[in-house]
């Protein structure tokens, strides 16, 4: 019969090697790009913001408005005691420009008391408006345009930086559960350790080879370890909560992970930079979508101040229309107009101090001063995040390379201890130190990738590159 110290001996060392088993028959991955592509698509976050751009476009489309062709009829009619008084009828068709406004009608009128100024019997006008000074550079309608087309490409850079940052605490978020569920698997895995080495201690000590004190040690060793089980466990939990926040189907309902559903832990391996510092820094200067935001605004802010330096100008406009007999304005054109067939006039209007004009001016003028102190804030807090991401990024690897060779020894010191133990060279004692010893860093190597992944998606995230 093979002696009870080999066998103990034996059992030791297959479960020490054992594998972590991190699949189950039932289990199944969720991988880190299906988990991101499901953020994009169905986050409502991700939704509003694409309503916010629609919203912007729709703005677009009403300014668009103001150059719509309008059509006005003015008819008015009075009889009375069998007496036609006046009778007017007046349709007008109205074209806006990029300048001034055509217009073009017919008029009917008749009647007793008609008002002189109106043409009796049918006649027909085709005229034009323009603005000499005030509104022929940009007017209103014009700088509305075009605000609003520039409202449309700003909105579109806030819907990058809105899911620029709601992709980075996603990774964290995923980062946070593949690493509670690796350390949940670990304790889970040294606790059954645990339970067979005090199983296996009960029977040696039974048969008088171990004492009660090492059966002792072994429970409170188990104990310890269910302690760092149960944590972990609390942990993992709410790491899939939180996970299960960002998951939504099409129909805008949210839902939870399933028990059997597990990280993708290879996520930690191979992080590294596919360009270098600088060119990080030159990206987020050049395309980051905070810095083009500020940029559109300024844009937008342009559009207003050369609207108020058009404010400062004097209203002068002229009205020019040619007139003919019945309907037909066109008709004879070339000898209409020189037979003072026409009518014209001017609009003229300034104040005399302009303190209106000019007090408008300097608000938008001090709104751009104000936006560019912004924005030059804003870069420079930019390039120092990324910086200091950076740095971040490169201690903590190397502390990652560091806290992995301290792995390794404690674990070479963990196993030759079990194997002096086993010898009856050594106390349980010192092996559940080393024990200890090895699972502290080994868990310290596992926080340690989270802030490298955390440092690395930083850096994107800084870059405006999460998108």
């Amino acid at each position: 019969m093979m002696n009870l110290k080999k066998l103990i001996s034996l059992v030791f060392l297959f479960l020490v090697i054992q594998p972590i088993i991190a699949q189950q028959s039932n289990e199944k991955l969720f991988s880190l790009d299906e988990f991101i592509t499901i953020i994009k698509t169905n986050h409502p976050i991700a939704k509003q913001t694409n309503l916010q751009v629609q919203q912007t476009e729709a703005g677009l489309l009403a300014a668009k408005g103001n150059f719509d062709p309008s059509i006005s009829i003015d008819a008015s009619k009075k009889t009375f005691d069998g007496k036609n008084y006046y009778n007017y009828f007046n349709p007008e068709l109205k074209v806006p420009l990029p300048v001034g406004d055509i217009k073009t009608g017919v008029e009917d009128n008749g009647g007793g008391n008609l008002n002189s100024e109106f043409t009796p019997g049918r006649s027909s006008y085709f005229g034009i408006e323009l603005p000499l000074a005030k509104g022929l550079l940009i007017d209103k309608r014009r700088a509305v345009l075009k605000q609003n087309k520039i409202f449309v490409q700003q909105s579109l850079q806030e819907q990058k930086q809105t899911i620029n940052n709601l992709l980075f605490d996603a990774y964290v978020a995923y980062a946070k559960w593949a690493a509670d569920y690796q350390l949940y698997q670990l304790f889970s895995k040294y606790v059954s350790i645990s339970n067979q080495r005090l199983h296996l201690l009960k029977i040696a000590e039974r048969n008088g080879d171990k004492s009660v004190m090492d059966t002792l040690e072994a429970f409170t060793q188990l104990q310890n370890l269910q302690i760092l089980q149960n944590n972990a466990q609390l942990n993992l939990l709410n790491s899939v909560l939180d996970v299960s926040n960002y998951l939504w189907m099409q129909n805008d309902s949210a839902y939870a992970l399933a028990e059997n559903i597990v990280p993708y832990t290879a996520i930690f391996s191979d992080l590294k930079f596919t360009t270098d510092l600088t060119t990080y820094i030159e990206q987020a200067l050049a395309n980051h979508p905070l810095l083009r935001t500020y940029n559109f605004k300024l844009d937008a802010l342009d559009v207003e101040r050369k609207l108020k330096v058009q404010n400062l100008l004097p209203t002068l406009n002229t009205k020019v229309n040619l007139l003919n007999q019945d309907y037909a304005v066109f008709k004879g054109f070339d000898q209409a107009f020189f037979q003072n067939n026409n009518k014209w006039g001017i609009d003229f209007k300034m104040p005399l101090f302009l303190r209106e004009g000019r007090g408008e001016l300097k608000r938008t003028k001090l709104k751009i001063e104000e936006t560019n102190l912004d924005l030059s804030l804003k870069k420079w807090e930019l390039e120092n995040k990324i910086r200091s991401y950076y740095n971040e990024f490169v201690l903590v690897q190397q502390q990652l390379q560091t806290a992995l060779q301290a792995y390794e020894n404690y674990n070479k010191l963990y196993q030759n201890e079990l194997l002096r133990f086993n010898n009856g060279e050594s106390s349980l004692f010192i092996l559940n130190s080393r024990e200890n010893k090895a699972l502290e860093f080994y868990q310290k190597t596992v926080e340690l990738r989270v802030k490298l992944f955390k440092a690395r998606y930083a850096i994107d995230n800084s870059a405006g590159l999460l998108q």
